[in-house]
């Protein structure tokens, strides 16, 4: 049976890829080892942090095209899928791969030139705004930011890529994948069958090394963690927006992110902090949960510190954190999301859709496999 485009992997990256080449015509088939809904990846739960706070071009190009993506995916059962209640930055922790501090007034000229609005605040004016929080001297507010409801996103771009003529196969888990010796298309192997492919897709998350490993794929080193914030209940009924911490080094585990979720509490976690996991023996089992309750003591005086509700995830990390966005021969990778993916899923959607079309078309650089 030949199929001309199959994504393997059904979490927000897959879905999001494959609604992008519905988009475009295109009739791709997803596979998905999990039920709908499960916990074993990185996309379940009800929010992710919608961040902007990045001084990069190319995560700023990425995000502008997840942007127009989330608003082409508009207003779900009621309600748009990002509550853009805003974010707030603070601290002095370190620039991601670099031995400088953060420099939030920089950050917040690169938003504006991408016509992104951004305001900078002393710690005084942010702890009348948002008293729940305690904030150091410069604070980044993002008003254009907040939260995805991630639950909601994963229904409605399965609800489109079928209405749209593609298909979405839970419970089907791909067992291997092999490139023909002349590069023409790829083969699939199911536990029920064997498929071909023109272009494969491959977006599964702490799996990618393993499905890989025999391709010959330049992939870089991806490191899967388990990673344990939690939900904190709020005493009071003060507005909360989307937060990060760039804590000064060795004062915390790592720097902080959180959000709102209603219904569950205010999300609170340090970031890529877990332990190294096999994604097939994943304990289940919360870290650090005692230095979490600390940081919240000190830092969120509108939270009760003790009543977190642990929640679990993995991340993929590349060594950069950039992530992995490439073609070689006719599979397509997505990979190595480090934890800060999901807000960018529908601009990586359109990313890989651009890499499925045409062989000859590239990434920013940054995300572009070693040698590939």
């Amino acid at each position: 049976m030949s199929e001309r485009i199959i994504v393997v992997g059904g979490g927000v990256m897959g879905l999001a890829t494959a609604w992008q080449l519905v988009r475009r015509g295109e009739r791709p088939i997803v596979l998905e080892r999990f039920a709908r809904g499960h916990h074993e990846g990185a996309s379940h739960g009800e929010t992710r942090n919608f961040n902007n706070a990045y001084g990069d071009a190319h995560y700023l190009d990425l995000l502008v095209r997840a942007r127009e993506g989330w608003d082409a995916l508009g207003t779900v059962e009621g309600e748009p899928l990002l509550r853009l209640h805003g974010l707030v930055s603070h601290g002095s922790g370190l620039a991601l791969g670099s031995a400088t501090a953060r420099d939030l007034p920089a950050i917040a000229s690169e938003l504006a030139s991408r016509g992104i609005p951004a305001e900078i605040l002393d710690g005084a004016t942010a702890g009348r705004r948002w008293p729940g929080m305690r904030f150091e001297d410069t604070v980044l507010f993002s008003p254009d930011a907040g939260v995805a409801r991630a639950a909601a996103t994963l229904r409605e771009l399965e609800r489109r890529i079928v209405a749209g003529g593609g298909e979405v196969r839970w419970n089907t888990r791909v067992r291997a994948v092999a490139v023909a010796p002349d590069a023409d298309g790829a083969t699939v192997v199911t536990d029920a069958e064997t498929l071909r492919a023109d272009v494969l897709v491959v977006t599964v998350g702490a799996w990618t090394s393993g499905l890989l490993a025999d391709l010959g794929i330049p992939l870089p080193p991806l490191r899967v963690t388990e990673e344990t914030p939690a939900h904190f209940t709020a005493t009071s009924t003060d507005p909360w927006p989307s937060f990060n911490h760039f804590v000064a080094p060795g004062s915390q585990p790592a720097n902080v992110y959180g959000m709102p979720t209603p219904g569950e509490g205010v999300k609170v976690g340090f970031h890529g902090i877990g332990d190294e996991v096999d994604p097939d023996r994943r304990p289940h089992r919360p870290v650090l949960q005692r230095e979490l309750r600390d940081y919240v003591r000190e830092w969120f005086p509108g939270l009760d510190a003790d009543t977190a509700v642990p929640i679990s995830c993995t991340y993929t990390t590349t060594p950069t954190e950039a992530f992995v966005l490439d073609r070689v021969g006719p599979v397509v990778v997505g990979a190595g999301f480090s934890g800060q993916g999901f807000k960018f899923a529908p601009g990586v959607g359109a990313t890989l859709a651009d890499l499925v079309l045409d062989a000859d078309a590239r990434a920013a650089e940054p995300f572009r496999l070693p040698g590939a």
